[in-house]
């Protein structure tokens, strides 16, 4: 057991993971936007007319509307896919984040009655294949599948770009089949995870609260009044006896009554600047 929070506390949290790595991702692009065009072989830009590059890169960077450029060193850009493997190592970030976060949803939806069941998930299938009153966690699941793909593809991209041998790197069509594929699975797995399981997501207000009238961790607070010995002999006694802190601690009479309800208030014990 652990000291409570409110869900908005915990779901800032993933708010800020993701968006933690939309900034890493959006720092990527920069990078990705200089182009080797018009160094042929080597970057020497050998048989190449002075302007082409020049003229080709402004006019694909209209056509497109991204601001392509032309890369500093065309030696680097054509021997070194540094920029992708960035851009995938933003998406791995993604990856890891989504995955913490469908697991941790995934565990605070178990149940109906085993788990914690402290959030309510979309149902999206009539039960399981057994019990007709389980709803099975079939969004997070997915997102936690599509995370482990586009992390083995990380690693792929990372490893395809050391095989560079001199000027050239031989692995390009690996390097943009898997950049190609993560940002299409990651775009696809992001969408359905926002439109069928976040915006329908709920908390089981009466689940909540009763874990933590349940907590041994609300003893926390009485430790600043009757020391941390009393409180560390309350909490080993509520749990030996299966009975909450407030019962134990009523029991006692190491308090008033009015004292007690205060500091047992799991509401006192949330930061004022993230309720």
């Amino acid at each position: 057991d652990a000291v409570p929070m409110t869900l908005g506390q915990e779901f800032s949290g993933f708010a800020t993971q993701i968006g933690h790595t939309i900034t890493h991702i959006v720092h990527t692009l920069p990078a990705l936007e200089e182009l080797a065009l018009g160094g042929t072989a080597v970057g020497t830009g050998l048989n190449a007319h002075p302007q082409f590059s020049t003229m080709v890169i402004e006019a694909i960077a209209q056509e497109s509307g991204l601001p392509f450029r032309e890369a500093p060193n065309r030696f680097a850009a054509l021997a070194g896919r540094e920029p992708q493997v960035a851009l995938m190592n933003a998406l791995n970030g993604l990856a890891v984040a989504l995955m913490k976060i469908a697991n941790d949803l995934r565990l605070l939806a178990s149940g109906p009655r085993a788990g914690l069941g402290e959030i309510v998930l979309p149902a999206l299938q009539p039960g399981s294949s057994i019990m007709p009153g389980k709803v099975n966690p079939v969004i997070p699941e997915m997102i936690i599948q599509v995370a482990a793909h586009i992390i083995g593809q990380s690693h792929s991209v990372g490893i395809a770009a050391q095989h560079a041998p001199l000027e050239l790197n031989m692995m390009h069509p690996l390097i943009a089949h898997e950049t190609l594929s993560a940002i299409n699975i990651m775009k696809n797995a992001c969408q359905i995870f926002t439109e069928r399981c976040i915006n329908g997501l709920q908390a089981d207000q009466e689940r909540c609260e009763a874990w933590i009238e349940q907590s041994l961790a609300l003893v926390t607070p009485l430790a600043l009044r009757i020391g941390y010995d009393q409180a560390a002999q309350l909490a080993h006694r509520a749990y030996k006896e299966r009975r909450t802190i407030r019962e134990v601690a009523r029991a006692s009479h190491l308090l008033p009554e009015d004292e007690l309800d205060s500091l047992l208030d799991a509401r006192t014990m949330l930061s004022e600047t993230t309720k």
